[in-house]
């Protein structure tokens, strides 16, 4: 049966299908627009996050640097100083020969400084480069023997540029290139130095390590070189110890604190010592040594020398003529605080006063009395009269047989930077004049070191 009410619901559900599918399109619009601005804005909270994390980092990024540049600058003033090495001392003494002849006062006191500095001098290929510089002033002759001398001087720290006035002397300027020549059997690696510049000599050539320095060990200057280059003046150095001059060496350590070397000297004389002349007729000196210890901490040096000199002085003081001669330099220690020195020289050409010298000593560390950093000194020397100058005379005292001397120190540490040191000396027949009267000098030495 026909119903027909139907047609009217159809009509009714056909009208209202169009209504309800507009208004879900709506929704679904309204749902997506509020999801883009979900979306958008969490897109824009997340740039901001970042740009903020980013500002952030930027900000501690700056500090570190700037933290690190701060602290680059004292490294790189470190790095500056690095190799550098600073010394410098003073040393007063006073003096009074209690017998015998002087000239002038027979007291007297004098004061020397020095100051001494070494820089790094960069590297040449696989040389490492030094540069020493050393800086000396004082005041005070010392005292002046009234009969000739072999010894020169019982004082060696003298030192004056002017009379009566303090003045300072570059001293020594000189460069040194160090060249490593790989690794040797015994796995310590070989050297080959340059060294060129103004010098003493005797800092490469006759060392010693007990009697090498007038500031801490012996005065007599018989005792601090080998009389016959030292106070014979076979050197040929400046008034004041120093001379232009080059150095060629080779060394090759070994175990512990045994070495050996071989070394060659070229230096300025007479004239050429104090730049006034040309380097013609040089000094020249070849030097061996050897190292080696006898046991655990008895370590000892054994120096063989050779020496000529083209611009030596003759005894008269006045004619220049060539000086050759030969010496050897020993220094061993034989107990834990013991050592023993022994000096020999002997000329081979020349017209000098004494052609030949023997000195020998010890020292004793003051461990053995309960004072760890003091030390006690003895020498004594023979400076033998050379024939040639007996027989010519030329002071007219008849010089014969030797000169002697002795020495006796005490060195007092009174803290790391001060000692005190009393010293007595005693030269016998001065200058090889048995009718001259013996000569003794007390003194006292005080060092300050820094």
């Amino acid at each position: 049966m026909f119903n027909h009410k139907l047609p009217a619901l159809c009509l009714m559900g056909c009208l209202a299908l169009p209504a309800q599918a507009a208004s879900d399109s709506e929704l679904l619009l309204q749902e997506i627009k509020r999801l883009s601005e979900r979306v958008a804005q969490l897109e824009a909270e997340r740039s901001g996050a970042a740009a903020v994390g980013n500002n952030s980092l930027a900000e501690r990024l700056a500090q570190v640097e700037s933290r690190v540049g701060a602290l680059q600058k004292p490294v790189e003033r470190l790095e500056a100083v690095q190799g550098i090495a600073f010394g410098a001392g003073l040393t007063m003494v006073a003096q009074d020969a209690l017998g015998g002849e002087v000239r002038g006062s027979r007291s007297q006191a004098n004061y020397r400084a020095d100051i001494e500095v070494t820089l790094p001098g960069g590297m040449i290929g696989p040389a490492q480069g030094e540069l020493f510089a050393h800086l000396r002033l004082g005041q005070g002759k010392g005292l002046s023997l009234a009969n000739p001398s072999y010894t020169a001087t019982p004082n060696s720290t003298v030192f004056e540029l002017h009379d009566g006035d303090s003045a300072a002397l570059l001293a020594q300027a000189w460069y040194q290139l160090t060249l490593p020549l790989g690794e040797a059997q015994t796995g310590t690696s070989a050297r080959m130095e340059f060294t060129v510049g103004k010098l003493d000599p005797f800092i490469f050539f006759d060392q010693n390590a007990i009697a090498g320095d007038e500031t801490t060990a012996f005065l007599n200057h018989a005792f601090v070189h080998n009389p016959m280059l030292d106070s014979g003046g076979d050197v040929g150095v400046d008034l004041h110890g120093f001379t232009p001059g080059i150095r060629l060496a080779y060394r090759q350590p070994g175990l512990r604190n045994d070495y050996w070397q071989a070394s060659l000297g070229l230096f300025g004389s007479g004239p050429g010592a104090s730049f006034e002349g040309s380097f013609d007729k040089p000094f020249v000196i070849g030097q061996l040594e050897a190292g080696q210890e006898l046991g655990a901490g008895l370590a000892g040096s054994y120096r063989l020398y050779a020496w000529s000199n083209g611009r030596a002085t003759a005894y008269d003081g006045v004619t220049e003529e060539r000086h050759s001669g030969w010496g050897v330099s020993l220094d061993q220690r034989i107990a834990q605080h013991a050592s023993l020195f022994a000096r020999y020289g002997q000329s081979t050409q020349g017209r000098v006063r004494f052609d030949r010298a023997l000195t020998v000593g010890a020292e004793l560390a003051g461990a053995n009395w309960g004072r760890a950093h003091d030390r006690l000194g003895l020498a004594v020397g023979w400076l033998k009269t050379a024939d040639t100058y007996r027989d010519a005379d030329p002071d007219g005292y008849g010089p014969s047989g030797t000169e002697r001397l002795a020495e006796l120190y005490y060195t007092w540490r009174l803290n790391e930077q001060l000692e005190l040191s009393p010293d007595l000396q005693w030269i016998g027949r001065p200058g090889g004049n048995g009718a001259a009267r013996e000569l003794t000098v007390v003194g006292l030495r005080a060092k300050a070191s820094f």
